[in-house]
């Protein structure tokens, strides 16, 4: 089985929910504390052996592109000033990966984002990231999923347990029934989009990570339009299964939902109690305020 090296990160989307910050910044670059979104994923990528990373971007995102190749002019005006610190932290982001740049010219859905990556990705399993899911967890979240794909093969995607009111935001996975091959690993017969919480197959959403064997490409090139005109990956899926075997699987982590302004907030708050730096200092005010109120 050909080992997963690659990575996708579908970010053409326009970040409407949080305009008007937005409106010249890619939603990927908003930052939880002081690191974009976008590098976070890109971390997790990475910690997971990921080699080479693929934007599917599209217009106005040279911003974020440019995030990750070397900054001369910032990186000499730091040197010059002896500030070795944040050198090396604008240093190690132009460092991190080898990024290739796809455009999506239209936006016409996530399973056309990521047909665009298949002359990136090639003849091999590949993941995908929404950096919009930022995940916080001890061993990386799309690492765990890869370790599923190497001892069970098909495709994976990450299931997360919502309550029943929720599920309508979310697509659902639908079991096969079949035992499940390993601890937290569900087969699939289907799944389902945005159901009404009393026809959910379950109680397990699909997020924003998912390891994906290269048959998914033909699947998604056969596929017509849905009624607003895109090509969902959700329905791709469903048409790899005629194929293969298709695994969700429950990560162990937490995740936040950085593309809603609340998840974001919490993002923040989370990652910034975590912080050596500003950590202390951080709870103690939100103690003070939490007085005050």
């Amino acid at each position: 089985m050909s080992r997963v090296r690659k990575a996708v990160f579908p970010v053409a989307g326009l970040g409407t929910r949080f305009l008007p910050a937005t409106k010249v910044i890619p939603k990927e670059m908003l930052p939880i504390v002081d690191v974009p979104q976008i590098q976070i994923g890109v971390q997790e990528a990475l910690d997971a052996g990921i080699e080479e990373i693929v934007f599917i971007t599209g217009r106005g995102k040279v911003s974020m592109v440019d995030h990750f190749d070397v900054a001369f002019e910032v990186e000499s005006y730091l040197r010059d000033r002896g500030e070795e610190k944040l050198l090396a932290v604008v240093e190690e982001i132009s460092q991190k990966a080898r990024i290739t740049s796809i455009r999506q010219k239209r936006p016409l859905g996530l399973g056309h984002a990521i047909l665009c990556a298949q002359p990136a990705v090639g003849d091999e399993p590949f993941a995908v990231i929404l950096s919009d899911d930022v995940i916080r967890s001890e061993e990386p979240a799309i690492g765990q999923l890869v370790r599923v794909f190497h001892a069970h093969g098909g495709g994976v995607v990450a299931g997360l347990r919502v309550e029943k009111h929720a599920l309508s935001k979310y697509g659902v996975i639908d079991p096969s029934g079949e035992p499940p091959p390993a601890p937290g690993v569900t087969p699939l017969k289907g799944m389902v989009e945005k159901p009404k919480p009393e026809d959910a197959p379950s109680d397990i959403a699909i997020i924003g990570r998912y390891v994906l064997p290269p048959e998914i490409f033909p699947i998604l090139e056969r596929m017509k339009p849905d009624a607003k005109g895109e090509i969902q990956l959700t329905d791709g899926l469903r048409g790899l299964l005629e194929h293969t075997r298709l695994y969700a699987y429950e990560y162990e982590g937490k995740r936040f939902d950085a593309g809603d302004k609340l998840g974001f907030l919490e993002a923040t708050v989370e990652f910034a109690l975590e912080r050596e730096d500003i950590g202390p200092a951080f709870r103690d005010y939100l103690r003070r305020l939490t007085d005050s109120w």
